[in-house]
């Protein structure tokens, strides 16, 4: 079973479920989709929200190997993402020589202002937390209360880790930053990320591969008429 867990923002809501349906129809394995839900963690996550903090579970995200009660390996992803591989091919990455596996983007935005008119934010390491192959019983030392009391900086830096040399790199097909990446065909991209804000969202509804994401939901809105 390839345990995913996703973050849930209610604002996102058609992301999620589009994201989740992509995953489904795709995978050669049994899967099993957790969203990460605010409103399902009251007592896992009791931190204000910060005014740079973009999505729900900005934060919450590192709770997925407590919540896997520190055992076996588990996959993150944000929610404005479109799976377009067998996600089993991500998870016959894992290497247990590492803790956390990801891809190592040196994404360094120009804009200001990104979806819903947030702040983006520039940092060390930006992206590398939204898709992550975690090691989980090696990440005991994200419990609820150091997710809950870290800066953003340590959480999404990996200062949590002794190490750097625990950082494992997944090949960047598995998270192909819309707009910012170089232009690929679809055979070369396992997993889109609209990291700036999704066709979902009206300013964005002519970004880069929308017409891939926009087939993607109607797909997971058939029903058969009869």
């Amino acid at each position: 079973m390839i345990k995913i867990f996703i973050g849930y923002d209610p604002r996102e809501a058609v992301a999620y479920n589009v994201l989740s349906h992509s995953i489904q129809v795709r995978s050669s394995q049994p899967v099993a989709i957790t969203p990460i839900n605010l409103s399902q963690l009251k007592t896992q996550m009791w931190r204000d929200r910060s005014d740079i903090q973009s999505t729900e579970f900005s934060f919450s995200r590192f709770l997925t190997p407590y919540l896997c009660n520190y055992d076996g390996w588990a996959i993150f992803m944000d929610c404005d993402m479109l799976m377009l591989d067998d996600i089993s091919k991500l998870w016959d990455l894992r290497d247990e020589k590492f803790t956390v596996q990801c891809v190592k983007h040196n994404h360094i935005p120009k804009e200001t202002r990104k979806f819903l008119n947030q702040a983006q934010t520039v940092y060390e390491k930006k992206n590398w937390s939204s898709v992550m192959l975690l090691n989980c019983r090696r990440c005991q030392n994200l419990t609820p209360e150091y997710i809950n009391t870290a800066s953003g900086l340590e959480l999404h830096c990996f200062r949590w880790l002794s190490d750097e040399k625990q950082i494992g790199t997944i090949p960047h097909r598995w998270n192909h930053l819309v707009d910012y990446d170089p232009a690929e065909t679809i055979d070369k991209i396992s997993n889109l990320h609209f990291t700036s804000g999704g066709p979902y969202y009206t300013a964005y509804e002519n970004c880069g591969y929308s017409d891939v994401w926009t087939t993607e939901r109607e797909h997971m809105l058939f029903a058969r008429k009869d």
